[in-house]
């Protein structure tokens, strides 16, 4: 809770820290965006404004206000607000900040916040040394993290928890908060302007991350003024919109490798090829090759794509996608960016067909839960005794189109079972050449064999 030196002792503390820790509110009323999380009537402000917060995780990317309303909670909040690194704390560690404030509640009735930041990464130990201290309200956890809590957090603490999701910033929300802090006397203090356009390309290369748009404007701002610094006095200094690409020359969009953003990501670019769109699936593809992902990760799924939803409607797309993956593998990158991207174009713009997927699934289910089936006797082995009491099997290249009229189901199964083919390509094409053959080959007695044969 604030005292009467807490401006003073704020001001020093940030006096030099960077722009985007000087330009964190104190209050929900300056929190920008999340009107979803935070918004009027929502559960996490009644909470925070009334102090009485229960456990939450906070879950969402980066530089969306995770941190940021962990510090309002410390500054508006009664109880002790303590913290944790989950990146350098140790269950000692817990243990001796759960001990503490069982020390406060017992003696003077005060609750403790813990907010640990990053809390996916604590390990498993780690996160079961908080479970009883939660349960029993020890202390009001305030966990967040950039990565899938239902993943990443213990169940048993999910349940004695509420997640509150935070998504990335809007444009208007980032706009919002540059426009600010070139005004605020915590941020450049009026020392700056500006230009329209150097706005236009902060938002553009923050990709919704508060943070990162702050981050560009102070190193923006140290480019236009003389020195680095704002003299006393002196005319505001415009920034252009070539002081912020010199100051951010690439934006590095969010993709992690192994969270929620890879999956997303792998996920539209299947889904676009599937959907035969050939921009979406180089639009995904480029994201991936952007971020470093490895190039046979991206030739694996097109590999399985090339079957799974392709399959015989073209079977030259599975040579074209192990094709893409040896290339992978023989040269990397950056040149397989084109192999990769010639396979991905052929992918989306084949024809599709899911047959092969779903005949398997179709055969494997009924093999996993349908009653034993015997093999006809005259499709059995010949090669041991008793064979000759087999019926007759009929060799299909000793009839007219390589083909006979002959059962090769085990009793119970009919044609259709498993396979539907597709209505496209090479698969439609030959599903109907077959049957025109079968047709001319079971007409005026051609089903039986020649004389000689």
């Amino acid at each position: 809770m604030d005292n009467l030196f807490s401006d003073i002792e704020r001001y020093k503390r940030n006096e030099n820290a960077p722009l985007a820790v000087r330009m964190r509110p104190q209050t929900l009323d300056g929190f920008v965006g999340q009107e979803a999380a935070v918004g009027e009537g929502s559960w996490l402000r009644e909470a925070i404004e009334h102090d009485v917060l229960s456990s939450v995780i906070l879950y969402g990317p980066a530089g969306t206000g995770k941190t940021t309303l962990a510090r309002i909670i410390a500054n508006t909040t009664h109880a002790e607000f303590v913290e944790v690194s989950a990146i350098t704390g140790t269950v000692k560690d817990l243990r001796r900040e759960i001990d503490a404030a069982e020390q406060r509640l017992l003696v003077g009735g005060q609750r403790t916040i813990l907010f640990v930041d990053e809390i996916h990464r604590f390990n498993r130990g780690q996160q079961d040394a908080l479970l009883h201290a939660v349960e029993d309200r020890v202390v009001v956890l305030v966990g967040a993290t950039t990565e899938n809590p239902y993943f990443e957090v213990n169940s048993a603490l999910l349940s004695r928890s509420r997640v509150v999701e935070l998504t990335a910033l809007s444009d208007e929300d980032i706009a919002e908060l540059v426009t600010r802090a070139v005004a605020s006397p915590h941020g450049l203090a009026g020392s700056c302007t500006l230009a329209d356009e150097a706005l236009a390309e902060i938002v553009r290369l923050a990709g919704g991350d508060g943070r990162s748009a702050l981050t560009t404007l102070e190193l923006a701002s140290q480019l236009a003024l003389p020195g680095g610094h704002a003299t006393p006095g002196a005319d505001p200094v415009e920034i252009t919109s070539a002081q912020v690409e010199e100051a951010n020359p690439r934006r590095g969009l969010p993709y992690d490798k192994s969270g929620d953003m890879h999956y997303d990501i792998i996920s539209a670019f299947i889904k676009s090829m599937r959907g035969s769109d050939p921009d979406a699936a180089l639009y995904w593809l480029a994201r991936m090759i952007d971020a470093g992902e490895d190039p046979k990760f991206i030739a694996r799924r097109i590999l399985i794509l090339s079957s799974e939803d392709i399959g015989n409607a073209d079977p030259q797309a599975l040579l074209v996608a192990e094709a893409a993956f040896k290339a992978c593998e023989v040269i990397g990158y950056p040149e397989c960016r084109i192999n990769l991207a010639q396979a991905v174009i052929y992918m989306a713009l084949a024809p599709k067909s899911n047959a092969a997927e779903a005949g398997i699934d179709a055969a494997l289910s009924e093999v996993r839960s349908g009653p034993r089936r015997e093999v006809p006797s005259y499709l059995r082995d010949r090669h041991r005794p008793g064979s000759e009491e087999y019926g007759p099997y009929k060799y299909p290249h000793n009839y007219p189109c390589g083909w006979v009229d002959q059962r090769y189901l085990p009793d119970g199964l009919d044609q259709g079972a498993f396979y539907h083919p597709g209505e496209r390509g090479w698969e439609a094409w030959r599903i109907e050449a077959t049957s025109r053959d079968r047709a001319d080959a079971s007409s005026d007695g051609r089903g039986e064999p020649p004389a000689n044969g």
